[in-house]
């Protein structure tokens, strides 16, 4: 089963940063807190932070912060309990 989070929901999503911005991943974070996104976890060596927001407003914010290559959604995936139909 794939759970998507629909728009007014909390979206748990990684941000990528450029190349040109890996010296600045600290203030990135900084700028990233400013426009409403929770850090869960900053991967230096990869250029990426982990974490959500609260809405697709404050996504397209994130989206739109200079040293920011992309913002791509979580998906969850649940598996269905052992005893259920279907396998």
């Amino acid at each position: 089963m794939i759970e998507e989070e629909s728009p007014d929901q909390v979206q748990r999503v990684v941000v990528s940063i450029d190349d040109q911005h890996l010296g600045e991943i600290d203030s990135l974070v900084e700028q990233l807190k400013g426009a409403g996104m929770l850090i869960d976890q900053v991967l230096d060596g990869l250029g990426m932070i982990t974490g959500s927001v609260p809405d697709e407003q404050r996504t397209q914010m994130v989206v739109h912060i200079v040293g920011v290559a992309s913002v791509e959604r979580q998906i969850t995936y649940r598996l269905p309990p052992p005893d259920s139909a279907i396998q």
